[in-house]
């Protein structure tokens, strides 16, 4: 069993950053590929970022590529979300997911685990 807690979202102008952290209890972290989803008010969940269990690699929907870093820290059982460059049109609550695998993967029904998510808000 995997819980997670996600913090950082917040309210910020476009153009601005936000640093989202999720963190995860139990010892088995490090065999979970972690992912960031989003979900936009009257939208379906949207893919945002996905990052495999070293770290080593990542993947991104085009939408964030290029703004958003995703990250983790197997050590304090933490990843991450980095938000550059802030546009409205990511107005969300975010969620962060543990995947049954251990690389990457942008598919919704591959994660397991899924934390409480937090808002972000992007004025214009």
């Amino acid at each position: 069993q995997v819980q997670l807690v996600e913090r950082g979202g917040g309210l910020v102008q476009a153009g601005g950053s936000l640093r989202l952290s999720c963190a995860a209890s139990g010892r088995t972290f490090s065999s979970h590929a972690m992912g960031w989803f989003r979900q936009a008010p009257g939208k379906g969940p949207e893919f945002v970022a996905s990052i495999s269990w070293g770290g080593g690699s990542t993947y991104y929907a085009d939408s964030v590529k290029g703004r958003f870093t995703i990250s983790r820290d197997n050590a304090k059982n933490t990843v991450y979300l980095q938000m550059n460059s802030l546009k409205p049109e990511d107005t969300a609550v975010y969620y962060c997911a543990a995947a049954g695998r251990l690389r990457w993967t942008i598919s919704f029904r591959e994660y397991d685990y899924w934390g409480q998510g937090t808002q972000v808000t992007v004025s214009s």
